[in-house]
């Protein structure tokens, strides 16, 4: 009986000893260059995220201290001061409009951040543009409404937003599950003569868009929320076994901050197989009940990244998290 529960510890640590020299991080090479800064929304006006749904208005859960900021996202404003502040790639939120534009807005409704009423496809792009976009914003509860009449005209369209001379990536999200928003944002993009694959550009949201996107622009950079989740639950455990799962070719692992610890071979030796099968790999911040895409919110946050990390870190107030950027 001793003699099998030796032969049996020394079977767990040899199992131990091998998983280790797996996933050893320090043996894979180096990845070249450093993490490159999503700003999420742009340059925006911070909330409270407890609890809130989907489709539950932010903008009436400004946190306090913002009521002079005058940059409301998804904004030609909002684009340039996040590159101002070291963003590598701005995020911005599209949809059509009833008369055939695309624009930058976030919310399926204009009722929330705006004096109108509405599904914001319904509405044409002079009805757009003519609302006042900080009409909602409060950080008392709604007790005043301090950016009322600060927004006015200032939802831009897609055209707009590429030619607000930041040179720099954007992440576009389809909030719909319409393929044919990407047929439309596609034809925008070409019309202006934007190579997206050559500027970097990113595309997630809707399954159906997003596969669009890929079929349009073969190689480039998108991804969907089951993707996703495939893709990080596969690698979860089987990375620990040597394995990069299927689910992770050309895909998007997602590496929550505070569970880096969770993936095998971090960060080395997981970036060098994302690499391997063409596969992108995303920080965004703590897990908790936020957005699945919330970002950084503290400038320390990004001294819990490796210094050898070189995929992107979604963030969320770029105002304090760029400027703290040393590296």
């Amino acid at each position: 009986m001793k003699k099998m529960l030796l032969w049996g510890l020394g079977g767990l640590w040899m199992l131990f000893l091998i998983v280790s020299l797996l996933n050893n991080s320090r043996w894979a090479p180096a990845p070249e260059g450093r993490f490159k800064m999503i700003a999420h929304r742009g340059v925006h006006h911070i909330y409270d995220p407890t609890g809130i749904g989907r489709d539950d208005c932010t903008a009436v859960r400004m946190l306090p201290g913002q009521e002079e900021r005058e940059i409301f996202e998804n904004t030609i404003h909002s684009i340039r001061a996040a590159v101002g502040m070291k963003a590598d790639m701005v995020e911005v939120d599209v949809a059509p409009t009833k008369d055939g534009n695309m624009v930058l807005f976030h919310d399926w409704t204009v009722d929330c951040r705006t004096e109108g009423k509405g599904n914001t496809r319904d509405l044409t792009l002079a009805e757009l543009q003519g609302l006042d976009i900080g009409y909602g914003y409060s950080a008392d509860g709604g007790k005043t409404f301090p950016l009322r009449g600060k927004g006015v005209g200032k939802i831009p369209t897609v055209e707009q937003a590429l030619a607000s001379e930041t040179f720099k990536p954007f992440l576009f999200n389809f909030k719909s599950k319409n393929p044919d928003e990407a047929d439309q944002l596609y034809a925008i993009l070409k019309a202006a003569g934007r190579d997206s694959l050559k500027e970097g550009d990113g595309f997630y949201g809707g399954e159906a868009p997003v596969q669009r996107m890929k079929e349009l622009i073969p190689g480039i950079w998108a991804w969907s929320k089951p993707g996703v989740k495939a893709c990080t639950k596969d690698y979860a455990w089987m990375g620990w076994l040597g394995i990069t799962p299927d689910s992770c070719k050309n895909g998007t692992l997602v590496v929550p901050l505070d569970y880096q610890w969770a993936f095998a071979g971090w960060p080395n030796r997981t970036t060098a197989r994302m690499e391997a099968v063409g596969a992108r790999t995303l920080i965004i911040g703590p897990m908790n009940d936020r957005e699945s895409t919330r970002g950084l919110t503290y400038g320390n946050q990004l001294a819990d990244i490796p210094v050898s990390f070189n995929g992107y870190v979604m963030v969320e107030d770029i105002s304090k998290v760029g400027p703290a950027l040393i590296r």
